[in-house]
Parts: C-alpha cells; structure tokens; sequence
C-alpha cells in the first residue's frame, strides 16, 4: 500500500509540475501555439509558469548564453594575444642583451689591463638574481649602461682598473643605478641620466 501510495504521488507531483510549465510556442509566420511539450525547432520558445505567473523567452535566453560565450572567448584570445606579444617582446629583449653582454666581454678582453676578468660578468635572462628580475624588459639597456659605467670611472682618472660594474640596490622603475668598484678601493655610483651624459 505504502509503495503504491509513493508511485502515485511521483505521478501527480511530475503531473503538477508539466502542468505548470506551459511552452508557448511562435512559429515565423508569427502564429502562437501553446502546448505542454517542448517547441519543435524552428519556432521561437517562450515558457510560462502558471503557478508563478512569470516567463522565460529561453530563445532570448539562449542568445545571452551564446553571447556570453563569444565575449569570454574573445576575452582569452585577446589575453593570449597579449602573451605572445609580451613573450616575443621579451625574447627581442634577452637577444639583445645578449649581443650588449658579448660586446662587454669584448671590451674586457681587449683592454685586460683596465678590467677585470669579471668586471662585468654576463646577466643570463633566464638566471636573473633577485636584484636584477624586476628589470628584465630593460636587460639590454642594463648591460649597456653597466660598460658605459665602467669606462665613465676610468675617464675620471680615479679608477686605474675597474674589478666590477653592476646594477646596484638603488634602483627603481624610473632610475636605474650603477655601483664601479676600482682596483684602488675608489667606487662610483651613477644613475642611468649620468650615464646619457
């Protein structure tokens, strides 16, 4: 009895709840038809609660999804636009940075007299230290501006030998800094708009 009693109340309660949800169905000819099943495609799908008085144009609906769904995707393609950019930026960065590394390694061995072997020792764009990361996208300036430091100290006629040029703790996104250590214990700070000089 029990058992029957619930499969009879599954039966009304699926009942109530078709008889609720009326779908009011538009074919293009604009002539409305309102039924208990679903639209068949083609016509243009309105339902309607009689229990709450309340509709939903599920085509309308439908449209918003979608639309949704094209701005989340231009939004990724768009993010991953900017990656690339950024990524391939960066690679232009770090290749010319390694060209201004080799033209100091140059200039050091040319001229061992006046540097040290590792006055200027290569910053490696994917082995940055903690000092240097945060200025990565200006590497290539970075090692530039670290010999013209250097040869700045021995114009001066203070420094006979230059033992390191570096980036020095100073620095921020608006100016950058350079520490020269000489061979004579002399040390040199220059800002970068010292170094454009």
């Amino acid at each position: 009895m029990r058992f029957t009693l619930i499969i009879l109340g599954c039966f009304v309660s699926s009942y109530v709840f078709a008889a609720n949800n009326i779908y009011k169905c538009v074919d293009p000819a604009g002539k409305k038809n309102y039924q208990s099943s679903p639209c068949p495609p083609g016509f243009s799908i309105i339902t309607l609660n009689i229990a709450t008085g309340s509709s939903t144009n599920l085509d309308e609906e439908k449209k918003q999804q979608e639309l949704k769904q094209q701005t989340e995707q231009a939004k990724l393609e768009e993010q991953k636009m900017t990656e690339k950019q950024r990524a391939e930026r960066q690679a232009n960065i770090n290749k010319e940075a390694i060209a201004e590394s080799e033209n100091n390694q140059t200039l050091i061995r040319s001229n061992p007299q006046k540097y040290s072997a590792f006055a200027i020792p290569p910053y490696v764009p994917d082995k940055l230290s903690d000092l240097v990361k945060p200025f990565q996208d200006r590497l290539a300036s970075i090692e530039r501006f670290r010999r013209t430091s250097a040869e700045k100290a021995l114009v001066s006629g203070q420094c006979e030998r230059v033992e390191a040029a570096e980036l020095d703790v100073k620095s921020t996104k608006e100016t950058l800094h350079f520490l020269v250590n000489c061979s004579s214990g002399k040390t040199f700070n220059f800002t970068e708009q010292d170094l454009q000089k």
